[in-house]
Order: C-alpha cells, then sequence, then structure tokens
C-alpha cells in the first residue's frame, strides 16, 4: 500500500473501514501530501504486518485528529516522519503503539505545529537509532512524558526539541 493515495491533494474524507489489509506489509508515504484530507477511517485498519509506516501522514495538513488506537504495530521497524507537518493535528494518543521492533523514529512528530498533547508512554525505544528531530517544530507542545525513554542504541538526538517554544516540562528522569 505504499503511496496508495499519495498526493491526492483534493481528498477531504476517507473511510477504509472494509479495507482487508492483514497481510500488508509496507504502509510507507500511504497519505503523503493528502493536504485537505479531514478524516480517515482506520478502525478496522489491520496493520499486524506492517513493517514500514515511514511518511504514512507525511504533510496531511487539515487532519485535526486521528483515531489510532487499534493499530497493531508490534512488526514495525520504522516510524520515520510519521506525522511530518500535520500541521493541524491537536492530539495524539499512541499509548497502544508497540514500538518494541522500531529502529527509525526521525523526524516522527516534526512540524505539527498545532499538537498540544501527545501521549508516548507506552514506547518502548530500546532498539530506536535516530531521534533526530523527533519534535522539531512542535510550538504548541507544553510537556512531554520521555520517563519511560530508553536510549542505549541512539546515536543521532540533535534538534531533538527545536522549535518547541512553548514546551514548559519535559520529564526525562530516565
Amino acid at each position: 500500500m505504499s503511496g496508495l493515495f499519495n498526493r491526492c491533494s483534493s481528498l477531504i474524507n476517507l473511510n477504509l473501514s472494509s479495507f482487508n489489509t492483514p497481510k500488508v506489509t509496507d504502509l510507507d508515504f500511504m497519505f503523503y501530501e493528502c493536504k485537505l484530507l479531514q478524516s480517515i477511517g482506520l478502525s478496522f485498519f489491520d496493520t499486524q504486518n506492517a513493517i514500514n509506516m515511514n511518511s504514512m501522514f507525511n504533510s496531511c495538513n487539515s487532519l485535526k485528529s486521528i483515531d489510532l488506537s487499534n493499530f497493531n504495530t508490534q512488526n514495525a521497524t520504522n516510524m520515520s516522519f510519521m506525522f511530518w507537518g500535520c500541521e493541524s493535528l491537536e492530539n495524539l494518543d499512541l499509548s497502544s503503539f508497540n514500538t518494541q521492533k522500531v529502529t527509525e523514529m526521525q523526524s516522527m512528530f516534526s512540524g505539527c505545529k498545532s499538537l498540544t498533547a501527545v501521549n508516548i508512554s507506552s514506547f518502548n525505544t530500546q532498539n530506536v537509532t535516530n531521534l533526530h528531530q523527533i519534535f522539531w517544530g512542535c510550538e504548541s507542545l507544553t510537556n512531554i512524558d520521555l520517563s519511560n525513554l530508553d536510549t542505549p542504541n541512539v546515536t543521532n538526538m540533535s534538534g531533538m526539541f527545536n522549535g518547541c517554544k512553548s514546551l514548559t516540562n519535559i520529564d526525562l528522569f530516565n
């Protein structure tokens, strides 16, 4: 499904509840530059075998919220640029994400300038090597709990909070 709706710049609503996706492994650039997309129905989307989620929602400028609570990310290894440039996204609950196999999270939330809250408390980052600019430009984010962040293999954290001008609290206890 790589690039399936890539640059569908006039697409406003999309319901994929009838898609049969249990064998899909590649979701990269699936909704890339769907600039007017306001809602995506993904509640029945089976992502159990998805490995690549790179740039999946990249540049979905009009997307204000998205329910990913049913996403099974147990096999995902790449989440880089997943929400990059989602300028209207305000709240993101990724507490159900299993990130045990993920190695790439570069710029995952970069440019999400309206994002006020992101729940990544369940993220397992023990295998992640790249966190470069993960929150770059998240100018509305006021606090973030990274107390469970485990970074023994991370080699790049440059610009991690660059442009987070409203950030008043970061929990990096561990």
